[in-house]
C-alpha cells in the first residue's frame, strides 16, 4: 500500500524494532539522551542538555536517522571468522547494508596486493607499517581526507599533522556536498554558513525549501516546518520530484500532527532538473515588475545592485520558461507570495549544489534574499542544511586546501611552526593525481572516499595507484574493498560516545557543543586523537617540538584550537565549564557583512542550457533514500517513495509509454562514463516528466567528473542518461 505521509506510527514502529536490535528499547533510550552531539544530520541535536534535546532545548527530538546510526554503533563485534570466510572479491558483491550490517570492526586490518583476503594484524604491527610508509614518501605525494563523523579535535590535530608533515593535500567531505553553498554565500554575504539560528525558523512567515528532502534526510527540521504551518506560514517546495514527506509528515512528538498528520507545502513547484537556476531568476525578475524589491535596501548594503536590477530587465521570459519548466503564470504567483513574507528563510540541500553551476544556483539563493532585505534581520536568512553532524566544524578548524590566512597567521606566530606554502589540492583534484600515479598515499579519517565518487570506475582504478592507504572507521563500507591501494589498513575506532574525554562538534548554526563520551562497547577499537598523535609522533619530520603525546588529550588540542581558530576562543574552557556557545560573526540579525566593503554582494549570471529533454535522453539526479545516511545505507526499501529495492530508475508514467517501454521491466542505464544493467523500471508518477531518480551511490558510476568551475563539486545531479529495453 502506499505511503501516502512521513513519520507517523511507522517511526514509532521503527523505533521498537531498532530497540530490538539495540538489545532493548530502554538500553537505546539511555544511549540516545547521552550527553553527546547526535552522530547524523548537522542541525544540532544533544550535547550537554542530553541527547533529543534540540538547540531550543526542546525534548523530545528523535529522529530515523540518529536511530540507525546509534543502533550501528551498538552492534557487536564482526565475527573473527569472517576474514577467513569472505575473500576481498566475495566481499565486493556484499551491498552496502550487507556490510554495515556485519558488525563493528575491533581489529586492525591489513591487504596486499596479490592477497584473496584481509588480514587482522596488530596494532603495533600497523601503526609501524604507515610511519615507514609515511617516513619514505614525498609529503606531496600524499593527501588526507576527512569525514564529517570526526570531532574538531581530530580534525584540528590531523590537518596539522599533515601540514608539518609537509603537505597542503588536505580537504573534507564537503567538496563532494556542500562546499558551493560554502563558496557560494562567501561570495555572497561574507560568510560560508547559515546566517540564522534554530530560533529564527520559529519567527518566520515564509520558507523556501529548495532542491532538498528533510523528510528523509533531516526529519527533525519537520517540527519547525510544523509549527509554521500552524502559525499561518507559507513553505514553497521546489524540487523535480513531489516528496511525500514534504506533502505531508506526521510529527510523532506532537500527538495531534501524529493522528491526523501536518501539511508541511503549501505550494509545490517541480522545475526540471537544473532548471533552479532559471526559476529562481524568473522570481527575481516578477519582483521587479510587481515593484516589490527593497531598492532602498540593496542601494545601501549591496554591491552591484544596478547591474543585478538590469540584468533582471534583460532576461526573457521566453528563457526563463524554457530552462526552469515553469510557466510565467506559476513564477509570478510564487513571486506574489515572496512579496507579501515579513520574514522569509531559504533552505537548500544538495539539488542546489550538485550541479556545475552549483556555486551559481547558490549566489541566486542570496540574490533573492538580499533584493527584499531577507538577510540582516530576525527570523529572515539562508539556510544550507548541512548533511553531516560535524562537516561544518571540521572546516572550520582547518580542514581545508588553503588555510584561512588567520590561522596560518597565528599557528606560525603563536607557536613557531613553519608551515607549507605549496598549493593544496581539492578532494576531485587529489583523485585526478592518484590515478595519474602523482599520489602514493591516501590517508582517510572516516567516511567512504570511493563510494562518494563520481565515476566510479575511475575512483577504483584512481585508489588502486596508491602504494597506501590508511582508513578510520567504525563499520565496514565499500571502500574497504574497492580501490584499495598495495597496501591497505582499515583502523578500528571509537564512536563519538565511546570516547574516553570529552570532544566537540559545531552545528550548521554555528553552534559549538560539548560530547561527553563514554564507555567502550567493545574492547579493540581506539580512538582518533590517539591514532593520529601515536602516528604523528614517530613520523614529524620538522622536529616542531609539539608534545604529540599530549594530544592525545581533547583538552590540550582544544587549547590549540582557542589559540588559532577565529571564533573559537571559548573552546579551551568548555571541558570545565560545559558552557556551549555560537561563533560570533555569522548569524546575521543585522545587516552588516564581513566583507572588505562592509556590504553584500548581488550576482549577476546566464542560464546554462540544459541537456535532454524527455524522449531518448533524460536528465537523471541521484539521491539518498529514506533508509540511509550519505554513503551508509540501513534499509533497503524506501519507504516515502514506495521502493521494495535501489536497483531501480524512476521514470514519469508519460515517459515509460513514449518509451514503449512497461512497468517494472528489466532495462540498461547508459551515459557517457558508465553502464548499469539489470535496472528494474518503476513508474513514478511524482517525478517530472523528462527526469529520472536512481540512488546513490550504487549509480555513481553513471555521475561524470564533471564538477562545478567555483567549487570543484561533482555535478551529480542533471546526468544525461538513455533507457534501452533488455532483452
Amino acid at each position: 500500500m502506499k505511503v501516502r505521509s512521513g513519520g507517523g506510527f511507522r517511526a514509532i514502529q521503527y523505533t521498537l524494532k531498532k530497540g530490538r536490535e539495540a538489545g532493548g528499547l530502554f538500553k537505546l533510550y539511555r544511549a540516545m539522551r547521552s550527553r553527546n552531539a547526535c552522530k547524523t544530520c548537522a542541525l544540532g541535536m544533544g550535547g550537554q542538555r542530553g541527547g533529543m534535546v534540540n538547540e531550543r532545548g526542546k525534548f523530545p527530538e528523535v529522529c530515523k536517522k540518529s536511530l540507525q546510526a546509534m543502533v550501528a554503533d551498538m552492534q557487536p563485534a564482526i565475527p573473527r571468522e569472517s576474514w577467513t570466510d569472505y575473500s576481498v572479491d566475495q566481499f565486493k558483491t556484499f551491498s552496502p547494508r550487507e556490510l554495515e550490517n556485519l558488525g563493528r570492526l575491533t581489529q586492525p586490518l591489513r591487504y596486499r596486493r596479490g592477497q584473496s583476503h584481509l588480514e587482522p594484524v596488530t596494532w603495533d604491527t600497523a601503526i609501524q607499517a604507515i610511519v615507514q610508509r609515511l617516513d619514505r614518501t614525498d609529503p606531496n605525494r600524499s593527501f588526507f581526507y576527512f569525514s564529517g563523523r570526526s570531532s574538531n579535535e581530530a580534525g584540528f590535530l590531523l590537518q596539522l599533522f599533515a601540514r608539518l608533515y609537509g603537505t597542503n593535500h588536505v580537504n573534507n567531505c564537503s567538496y563532494y556536498c556542500h562546499q558551493a553553498s560554502g563558496v557560494g554565500l562567501q561570495s555572497s554575504v561574507g560568510t560560508g554558513t547559515a546566517t540564522i539560528v534554530l530560533d529564527d525558523l520559529e519567527k518566520s512567515d515564509c520558507v523556501f525549501l529548495i532542491g532538498g528532502n528533510p523528510a528523509s534526510n533531516h526529519p527533525r527540521l519537520m517540527t519547525s516546518l510544523m509549527h509554521l504551518r500552524r502559525r499561518g506560514g507559507r513553505i514553497i517546495v521546489i524540487n523535480p520530484v513531489r516528496e511525500t514527506g514534504l506533502v505531508k509528515f506526521r510529527v510523532p512528538s506532537d500527538p495531534i500532527s501524529l493522528m491526523f498528520g501536518t501539511r508541511i507545502a503549501t505550494d509545490y513547484v517541480q522545475p526540471h532538473i537544473g532548471g533552479d537556476l532559471a526559476l529562481l531568476w524568473g522570481i527575481a525578475k516578477a519582483l521587479k515588475s510587481r515593484e516589490a524589491i527593497d531598492e532602498k535596501f540593496i542601494a545601501e548594503n549591496c554591491l552591484n545592485h544596478e547591474s543585478w536590477l538590469q540584468q533582471c530587465e534583460r532576461m526573457s521570459w521566453d528563457e526563463i520558461t524554457e530552462k526552469s519548466g515553469i510557466s510565467k503564470t506559476r513564477i509570478e504567483e510564487i513571486a506574489q507570495i515572496y512579496a507579501k513574507s515579513q520574514r522569509t528563510i531559504f533552505a537548500w540541500t544538495m539539488g542546489i549544489t550538485h550541479h556545475s553551476h552549483g556555486v551559481e544556483n547558490v549566489q541566486a539563493i542570496a540574490n533573492l534574499a538580499l533584493c527584499r532585505g531577507m538577510v540582516g534581520k530576525i527570523g529572515s536568512g539562508l539556510m544550507p542544511i548541512r548533511g553531516h553532524s560535524n562537516v561544518q566544524g571540521i572546516g572550520s578548524v582547518g580542514v581545508t586546501p588553503k588555510l584561512k590566512d588567520e590561522i596560518f597567521e597565528a599557528l606560525e606566530r603563536n607557536h613557531s611552526l613553519q608551515l607549507p606554502t605549496t598549493q593544496g589540492m581539492d578532494t576531485l583534484a587529489c583523485m585526478e593525481a592518484a590515478e595519474e600515479s602523482m599520489m602514493d598515499v591516501g590517508f582517510f579519517l572516516g567516511g567512504n572516499l570511493y563510494g562518494s565518487n563520481p565515476d566510479s570506475n575511475f575512483a577504483a582504478h584512481a585508489l588502486s595507484k596508491l602504494k597506501m592507504s590508511i582508513m578510520l572507521n567504525t563499520t565496514l563500507n565499500t571502500g574497504h574493498f574497492n580501490g584499495l591501494a598495495e597496501e591497505s589498513y582499515i583502523l578500528p575506532v571509537l564512536a563519538r560516545d565511546e570516547e574516553a574525554a570529552p570532544t566537540t562538534q559545531e552545528s550548521m548554526f554555528n553552534y559549538v557543543r560539548l560530547s561527553e563520551g563514554g564507555p567502550r562497547r567493545l574492547d579493540g577499537p581506539r580512538g582518533e586523537l590517539e591514532i593520529i598523535s601515536k602516528i604523528a609522533s614517530s613520523v614529524d619530520p620538522t622536529q616542531s617540538k609539539i608534545d604529540w603525546r599530549s594530544m592525545r588529550n581533547p583538552e590540550s588540542v582544544r587549547r590549540w584550537i582557542a589559540s588559532v581558530v577565529p571564533g573559537y576562543s571559548k573552546i579551551s574552557t568548555i571541558g570545565d565549564t560545559k558552557e556551549e556557545f555560537q561563533i560570533s560573526g555569522r548569524t546575521l540579525h543585522k545587516p552588516s557583512f564581513a566583507t572588505a566593503s562592509g556590504k553584500a554582494t548581488l550576482h549577476s549570471h546566464s542560464l546554462p542550457d540544459l541537456k535532454a529533454t524527455g524522449h531518448s535522453e533524460f536528465r537523471l539526479m541521484t539521491v539518498r533514500s529514506e533508509g540511509q545516511f550519505n554513503t551508509v545505507v540501513y534499509e533497503e526499501e524506501d519507504l516515502y517513495r514506495n521502493q521494495d529495492g535501489r536497483d531501480v530508475i524512476l521514470l514519469n508514467p508519460v515517459d515509460i509509454a513514449a518509451l514503449n517501454l512497461k512497468h517494472n521491466q528489466t532495462v540498461t542505464v547508459t551515459s557517457d562514463t558508465g553502464q548499469m544493467r539489470n535496472i528494474r523500471l518503476r513508474s513514478f508518477e511524482d517525478i517530472r516528466e523528462g527526469n529520472a531518480l536512481m540512488y546513490y551511490p550504487e549509480a555513481n558510476i553513471l555521475v561524470p567528473r564533471n564538477a562545478d568551475p567555483a567549487s570543484r563539486t561533482p555535478a551529480f545531479k542533471g546526468v544525461v542518461v538513455k533507457i534501452t529495453a533488455e532483452t
